[in-house]
């Protein structure tokens, strides 16, 4: 048998992403993923005021800053007792789905197809046209993703006054009301924007796209040929020619925290895509409790402590030792004491995308279904993020925030659907200012290393089994990985294995 350790390292992910890959016979027997930065954003937001994190937490990522920010301030609301004003919601909601269109779309496109643009492919009967659509810098669906995705964050921009890294969201609300000029010019944007996904992306209209709702209506329909020429649908034909529709799987279990809060009710945890966890044993969906929710360190360059803490009762204390089988900055999070993997299929399976749901039972959750969701999702945020400025428009005069009455000692979490899955923050408030902050991000969740009972994170088990051709060129490699969306610079962020690979396809 021929054994082959492999570091890689990949580009185009948010953040510094390496992969400790053992190949026997050129198949991946082993991996662990690893975290190389530590950043320690916990430990910056010890003993600040607790407003500091609305300005702080959106420095996380540059990606979805939104995100951060709006999981910041629904932890203090929780901890304080305040209720945004229904217009309020619908503000951070909006803001929130245009980040999330921008990074589907730039995700899919940009980061995702470069990969089948590899001189491996170039014998394949649909190279020339992946290439002509996604070539970096050349394609053309590449290049109008780059400017189409620049205009969809104005929308953040028209409430926010920046993006990335705004602070718009407060306990209680949001810093601007609606008016007119801001929905008028929403609406322009989206405009332009879905015009363009429907005919380049998906061929089809939103209405027509979204009511596909069987596996094998879907499979018609790839053939059809308004679809088979569309970006979807030509990526769609390579990726599964390629066989990765039945591929990196992974963790079987699934975790939502249900995308975007309902501005109708002013119970915190309903959701307008139900929340849940899917469990991949039974098929069946349980409802979310975030008290299950806790974080391993066995693994980890952290301070160790036994089993896992639940966040409210985690600590983030670095304590870097090289050498041993402690091997990121990364720590382990679990569901109960169950592996879990977050992100667009988890959000659209668990909240009833029948597509989705019946794609998943037939094929079961691969890197294409990954993807696929994902660009299925750009569908819903369109449609939701129109619903958001119907209702704005409907409710000029409504209040767009009331102050919390009591910004007292206490704890609180704030749970949300960011683009790459489940993003969670939790929050202790002692004498005034923070005793404890937590955060567990998606990729914490999916890029987890093993827990204290040595169960390897979703990635690492994704890529067992995966057939490595050339390991000088780890192609397989990046398309698993990349189809999960990575973002690094989220967990707080080397192993030497003597032999590095540098992926950048």
């Amino acid at each position: 048998m021929a054994r082959v350790e492999l570091n890689v390292s990949l580009n185009r992910v948010e953040g510094d992403l390496e992969l400790a890959v053992t190949l026997d016979d050129g198949v991946v027997a082993e991996a662990r993923t690893i975290g190389t930065m530590y950043r320690g954003f916990e430990q910056i937001l010890i003993g600040r005021a607790p407003r500091d994190a609305l300005v702080i937490t959106p420095r996380v990522c540059g990606i979805c800053g939104t995100a951060h920010l709006y999981s910041s301030a629904l932890a203090l609301e929780r901890a304080w007792g305040a209720v945004p004003p229904p217009n309020a919601t619908r503000i951070r909601n909006l803001c929130l789905m245009a980040e999330g269109i921008q990074n589907d779309l730039r995700q899919t496109f940009l980061f995702f197809t470069p990969d089948f643009c590899n001189p491996r492919y170039a014998a394949e009967p649909w190279f020339d046209e992946i290439m002509a659509a996604f070539e970096p810098f050349r394609g053309t669906i590449y290049l109008e993703t780059l400017a189409v995705t620049r205009k969809v964050v104005q929308i953040v921009a028209h409430f926010g006054g920046q993006w990335p890294h705004s602070s718009y969201m407060a306990p209680g609300g949001v810093t601007l009301p609606a008016d007119l000029r801001r929905i008028s010019a929403c609406r322009a944007v989206l405009d332009d924007a879905q015009r363009w996904y429907e005919q380049r992306i998906v061929g089809a209209p939103l209405e027509r796209w979204l009511a596909l709702d069987k596996a094998e209506d879907y499979f018609a329909w790839l053939d059809a040929p308004a679809h088979a020429a569309s970006a979807l649908g030509m990526l769609s034909r390579c990726v599964r020619a390629l066989g990765l529709h039945r591929s990196a799987a992974g963790a079987k279990h699934m975790l939502s925290y249900g995308a975007w809060r309902d501005p109708s009710t002013t119970d915190a945890d309903a959701t307008l895509l139900a929340s849940g966890f899917y469990d991949g044993e039974t098929g069946t969906i349980a409802p979310l409790d975030q008290t299950q929710i806790n974080e391993h360190v066995r693994h980890s360059w952290f301070r160790h402590y036994e089993g896992g803490r639940h966040p409210w009762n985690g600590e983030t204390i670095p304590n870097y030792e090289p050498g041993g089988d402690r091997y990121t900055w990364s720590k382990a999070p679990r569901y109960g004491e169950k592996v879990v993997q977050t992100g667009p299929l988890a959000e659209l399976l668990i909240g009833g995308d029948p597509l989705i749901a019946s794609l998943n039972a037939l094929e079961g959750g691969g890197a294409w279904l990954r993807q696929f969701a994902r660009a299925r999702r750009i569908a819903h945020e369109f449609l939701h993020a129109r619903r958001m400025l119907d209702q704005l428009a409907a409710d000029l005069a409504g209040e767009h925030f009331i102050p919390p009455a009591n910004e007292s000692d206490g704890d609180g979490y704030g749970l949300i659907m960011a683009a790459r899955g489940a993003l969670g923050h939790w929050i202790k408030i002692k004498d005034g200012v923070i005793e404890k902050y937590q955060i567990v991000t998606p990729t914490a969740w999916n890029a987890s290393p093993r827990d204290s009972a040595g169960q390897p994170g979703h990635w690492e088990q994704s890529l067992v089994g995966v057939e490595v051709r050339d390991p000088d060129d780890p192609v397989e490699i990046g398309h698993i990985i990349r189809s999960h969306d990575p973002c690094l610079v989220c967990t707080v962020h080397m192993l030497d294995t003597g032999r590095k690979v540098h992926f950048n396809a």
